[in-house]
């Protein structure tokens, strides 16, 4: 029997709209099942049922009271938690860390585009210490690992690890991300979601958090492309104080409608290479990789090769500028030693740069994300793994005895999606393979990165993909 938590967000906020269910019933539905699997999958780090109905309660009385014409949101009354590295008004915010804990009087400007669509914040999801590693793995005073519901002896990824926990498990419609260097694509992989980090700007970042370098983007995760650019469209838009803001589609049309038209015929540029480490694919990853090139050119597209825009030797700059931004969330000195010994020793790293060896990293890689869009400018759209491995094992990359091979092994893990961070184009993974390992079936997911601004086009695709290899019928086993 279908019940609601098995429904696309779209055909949910339909429902909605029809009044065949109320928002406040599908809340429940959600809230019920977070009490009993939360636990186990480690999605959320704050919960925010009284909010969360109350939201429902007001979306129900909008749909109550409002003429049948009046346009609302594509996802109005559903349920979209946020990533605990924003604000939201009143609502406890822990950044992943044990250092950190206060009650915000505002929202971040990414929130108050939820409020303004009607989605219903059921809570924030759980995040590794300020975001930086690739794994979500808080203190367990925090709560536990975040897990995919594939297998639950292997991570959801990180940073936003707790969002796709949430939505790949059937806790939420779909799922608020950030991601500074793969933070929103590493965890759709690994958990089997599409996950969009959108060109620079096209989601505010604000008010706080424009840093040095203007690697992190707000995105999204959820079930479908459609879902996803559904939720794209509700949170995209500049506020007046954005300092980059992004330039306007420009074809004009809603991402939703990009999403679900024909791409046409695109020139694809293909690569493997790892550009973040020197390191070798594992086989699922090549085969996942090698399929999606075979379907995208059964769908009648031209797929070349392309030489990797990126090399190892101008990761340094990101890496620099990464532990500066470690920096950048105040830590009071007698706080310093409740930090976890990866973030102490980015932070260390972050304290080692000079001021003019932080603007020269800067300066060095918008030289080089100039000359990466350049030699891209050929292909409408770039394929590329989203990772090098398979999900990994819960606790296989961390090593607090030694934070250096623990950031090197995540490089290893991800050599693909940061440098699409630095450039500041938009980049979508989706979940296209699904192979068996040791009598399991695990997700792989492809990343596929457009031209600056130009998410339409990458939507476009991943939705005839999507059609054509469609993946939402999956389910984990934790569902």
């Amino acid at each position: 029997m279908t019940e609601l938590h098995d429904l696309t967000a779209l055909e949910q906020a339909g429902a909605i709209r029809r009044r065949e269910v109320s928002s406040l019933e599908l809340t429940e539905h959600y809230l019920a099942r977070t009490d009993r699997l939360d636990r186990t999958v480690g999605a959320f780090v704050t919960r925010t049922d009284e909010l969360a109905r109350e939201q429902a309660r007001a979306a129900d009385a909008r749909i109550g009271a409002a003429d049948p014409d009046e346009p609302l949101g594509a996802l109005f009354g559903t349920v979209v938690p946020a990533k605990d590295l924003v604000f939201v008004a009143g609502v406890r915010c822990r950044l992943g860390s044990l250092a950190y804990d206060l009650v915000p009087l505002g929202d971040d400007h990414v929130v108050t585009r939820m409020r303004q669509g009607g989605l219903v914040i059921s809570g924030k999801t759980a995040t590794p210490e300020f975001g930086l590693p690739c794994y979500t793995e808080p203190d367990p005073e925090l709560g536990p690992p975040a897990r995919t519901p594939w297998d639950l002896t292997r991570s959801a990824g990180g940073s936003s690890g707790g969002a796709a926990a949430a939505v790949a498990a059937g806790l939420a419609s779909a799922a608020h991300g950030s991601d500074g260097g793969g933070s929103i694509r590493i965890p759709a992989s690994v958990t089997g979601l599409v996950g969009i980090k959108p060109s620079r700007g096209r989601i505010s970042n604000g008010p706080l958090r424009d840093p040095v370098g203007e690697l992190p983007h707000q995105g999204v995760l959820a079930r479908t492309v459609t879902d996803a650019a559904a939720l794209l469209d509700v949170l995209s838009g500049p506020f007046p104080d954005d300092p980059f803001p992004a330039l306007p589609t420009a074809s004009g049309e809603s991402f939703l409608a990009a999403a679900s038209r024909d791409p046409g015929r695109l020139r694809i540029g293909r690569y493997r290479t790892p550009v973040v480490a020197e390191t070798e694919l594992q086989p699922a990853v090549v085969a996942a990789y090698e399929d999606a090139s075979a379907l995208l050119e059964s769908l009648g597209h031209e797929v070349v090769e392309a030489p990797p825009p990126f090399t190892p030797a101008q990761i340094p700059a990101f890496e620099a500028v990464w532990s500066v931004l470690a920096l950048l969330t105040p830590v009071a000195p007698d706080d310093e030693e409740r930090l976890a010994p990866l973030t102490r020793w980015l932070r260390e790293r972050g304290r080692a740069v000079s001021g003019i060896e932080l603007a020269g990293a800067v300066s060095l890689m918008r030289i080089v994300s100039r000359a990466a869009i350049a030699a891209s400018a050929a292909y409408d759209v770039v394929l590329t793994p989203t990772l090098a491995e398979l999900p990994a094992l819960v606790g296989a990359q961390r090593d607090d005895a030694d934070p250096a091979a623990d950031f090197e092994a995540q490089k290893r893990f991800t050599p693909f999606t940061s440098p699409y961070n630095m450039t500041g184009q938009p980049a979508v993974s989706v979940p296209l393979s699904w192979p068996e390992v040791d009598g399991v079936t695990l997700p792989v997911g492809v990343q596929i990165v457009g031209r600056p601004y130009d998410e339409a086009t990458v939507l476009a695709l991943a939705g005839q993909l999507e059609r054509a290899a469609p993946w939402a019928a999956r389910r984990p086993p934790v569902w």
